[in-house]
Order: C-alpha cells, then structure tokens, then sequence
C-alpha cells in the first residue's frame, strides 16, 4: 500500500476509532500499532503503557480486563463471560451470570494459541506459554503452560535459559544492534543466517 495513504488510514482509524477491519485488512497493523489503537477503542476497562496485541487476539468482554505496562497478547483468547447461563436458563429456568475480570499485570506476555478463563490475574512479570489453558491466578515472576496451565519456571530462568542459547547464535550481534524486536532494515540478514544455520545450504532437501 502507499506509503501516504496507509498513514493517512492509520490517522483517521486512531481519531475516529471506525473502519478498524479496513484498516487490519489493508494496512496489517503490528502489535504495538494495532495496541495503540485497541488502548483508545478497544473498550477495555483500562491499558497501560507499551500495550502489543496481534490482530488474531479474541477478547470476549474487554470491559472487563485491565492492561498492565508492557503487555504483549499474541494470538490468544481471553474470555470474560461463561456462556453456560443461557443454556441453564432455557432447561432450568434458572436465571443466573457467570463473568469474571482479568486482570494482566505490569510486564506479562501471553503466547500463540493461549486462552485465558474468568477470574484470573497474570503476574507481574509472569508469562503464559503458547496453548496453555489458564484457569487460576499466575504468580508474579512465574512461566505456566499446559492445559490446565501448571507453573514450569520462574521468568527469571527463563530468561537466563534463552540468553544462553543465544551465545551460539552467529547471528547475536545483529540482533543486539536492531531496534525493537522487528527491525526491517536487519530481518533479511538474519532469516538467511537463521536458515543456514538449522537447514545448512539446502542440498539435503
């Protein structure tokens, strides 16, 4: 798309808070774009600062879930309501609400595939796995996964863990000077040392 127009789109979309599905289907907005816009439009109960979403995220009831600082939401699911009720209402006659609030704390990240249940909060500084299913409170400083999410490691291990595995990676130095985790102008270079380092040259198949 022109550059002009994409952020002539990206202008309006953020003033006015309508054609957000033109602006995702034309102008594929990053993470921390389309968190700029969902913190004024998205309807949740408040965002902090540095909020990163994916377009694919699912959040069923955003009035109900706060934002902490520095919160990423990968292509997961929060939900916000237990649709059961209606069902309970129509065979019972019972006239009932199941909701619950999540609460994402300060520094937290949720992966791929996640789905985060009613009534929980995440950290801070806590990690959810990809596929992990979150049915209770994640404790600060904490990485769960599994379904139902059981505690794996502290952040901090994690942490320790991929700094060292990034020592053998040829191309560590120029992930330390791109800037932020998306650098257009270094991603050609490391996705071919990348694939030369897991695959070598490809004569193999």
């Amino acid at each position: 798309m022109n550059g002009w127009i994409r952020s002539a789109l990206t202008r309006y979309v953020n003033s006015t808070g309508r054609g957000s599905s033109t602006y995702k289907k034309l102008c594929n907005p990053t993470g921390r774009e389309w968190g700029i816009y969902l913190a004024r439009w998205g309807k949740f109960h408040s965002v902090g600062d540095n909020f990163h979403i994916n377009t694919g995220c699912n959040v069923t009831d955003p009035a109900l879930v706060r934002i902490g600082n520095n919160v990423g939401l990968s292509d997961c699911t929060l939900i916000g309501h237990d649709g059961v009720v209606a069902l309970i209402e129509l065979c019972y006659g019972k006239h009932l609400d199941s909701v619950g609030y999540i609460d994402i704390k300060d520094n937290c990240f949720i992966g791929h595939g996640a789905i985060v249940m009613p009534r929980v909060t995440i950290g801070p500084d806590a990690i959810v796995a990809a596929g992990a299913v979150v049915t209770k409170d994640v404790l600060p400083g904490t990485v769960v996964g599994g379904n139902p999410a059981k505690f794996i490691c502290t952040t901090e291990a994690l942490i320790k863990r991929v700094e060292e595995r990034c020592e053998s990676y040829p191309w560590i130095e120029l992930v330390k000077q791109r800037k932020g985790a998306f650098d257009p102008t270094v991603e050609p270079a490391l996705a071919a040392q990348r694939r030369q380092y897991f695959f070598g040259d490809g004569s193999n198949g």
